[in-house]
């Protein structure tokens, strides 16, 4: 049945973190955000400080409580600082929350309405996977900088953008056995369909496997792959993260740009670590992803990814985690024309990550 409401993008991504204030820093300093808005004591919001970040159409929010009884508390407790909302920006946010709910989905709010003197917000949420959750959001009669009840905010730290324009896709990793139902619960529930498919025959080391499945909105401007583990000889690395996240949740966050090698080299030069790639990767690259427009040297040095399918190539890389526990981290990607997911990369993304595992006593 098709929905009676369209999707328009991600609207924003919620973190709950143990410092907001420090974590926007990070997110500024290191990644190239804007700080935009903030809620907090001094806007007449007692519970929680609230800070929101942005680059292009990407919107962060780092959440804090302030409180030691605040239910956040339960949140950073479980899984440490990550991802508990996966905003959905619509055309009607009720519409939404109803054709959702209607096909089982748990509603977390039902439709409620908020306006300033900006305009008017319509918003309702769902629950997906694990403690996450999904808020629809309309904002089609609102101009202001990001929510009602939440002020425009400037920070004093000169930050350079990197070049990231969108969210291309967020990944849920899951334990094993619940990829098949977390991925029929989006086609049965919002109407999504599978995308891209693979399985551990496709993608495999001496010591570890993932089956993943990519479910994606009609439009395919929402894309969400969906991962669990596969039995190998040692941990995978989706099973590491379900450990130390205490259950499904977000690995990463996939940021879209039009020129990766600008990109990367200011995110390097900002200090973010990447995982690293063997210098035998490059070694007859373009004979196995054919002619590309970028300097293979170049790539090297930096340590991109190339893949390519059916209608064209993409090149991408992996940060590290990007906090303590070995949870969330990020994807930089550049599509010229391919819309998968570097089905060829695995091998080498695996092999990289193990190592890091190996270092953390967790392979």
């Amino acid at each position: 049945m098709k929905a009676p409401f369209e999707f328009l993008g991600f609207d924003h991504c919620r973190f709950i973190v143990g410092n907001a204030k420090q974590a926007a820093y990070y997110y500024q300093s290191v990644f190239g955000f804007e700080l935009v808005a903030c809620q907090g004591l001094e806007t007449g919001e007692r519970e929680t400080a609230s800070y929101v970040l942005g680059q292009k159409k990407i919107r962060f929010v780092l959440d804090t409580p302030y409180h030691g009884q605040s239910v956040l508390n339960d949140s950073l407790r479980a899984h440490g600082d990550g991802v508990c909302d996966i905003a959905f920006a619509v055309d009607d946010a009720e519409a939404a929350w109803k054709f959702t709910t209607e096909r089982g989905a748990r509603s977390v709010r039902e439709p409620s309405t908020v306006t300033d003197e900006h305009g008017t917000i319509v918003s309702a949420a769902v629950r997906t996977y694990g403690d996450t959750i999904h808020t629809f959001v309309e904002r089609k009669n609102y101009s202001g900088v990001f929510w009602p009840g939440y002020e425009m905010a400037e920070s004093a730290l000169r930050t350079e953008p990197v070049g990231v324009k969108v969210i291309d896709h967020i990944v849920g990793n899951q334990p094993d056995g619940q990829m098949e139902k977390i991925a029929d619960f989006y086609r049965d529930v919002f109407g999504f369909h599978r995308l891209w498919t693979v399985d551990d025959d496709d993608i495999q080391t001496d010591y570890s496997s993932l089956r993943s499945i990519v479910v994606a909105d009609d439009r395919e401007i929402i894309k969400m792959p969906i991962n669990e583990p596969a039995p190998g000889k040692k941990k995978s690395q989706i099973q590491e993260y379900v450990d130390y996240y205490d259950g499904a949740g977000v690995q990463h966050i996939a940021m879209l740009t039009g020129d990766v090698v600008s990109t990367v080299g200011k995110l390097r030069q900002n200090g973010v670590e990447f995982l690293p790639t063997p210098m035998t990767y490059y070694e007859e690259l373009e004979g196995r992803v054919g002619k590309i427009d970028e300097d293979v040297d170049v790539l090297a040095d930096l340590g991109i990814l190339v893949d390519r399918d059916d209608d064209g190539y993409l090149l991408q890389i992996f940060t590290k985690p990007v906090q303590d526990r070995p949870t969330l981290f990020y994807e930089i990607i550049q599509r010229k024309g391919a819309r998968s997911f570097g089905k060829g990369n695995f091998k080498a993304l695996f092999e990289s990550i193990e190592r890091e595992q190996e270092r953390r006593g967790n392979l």
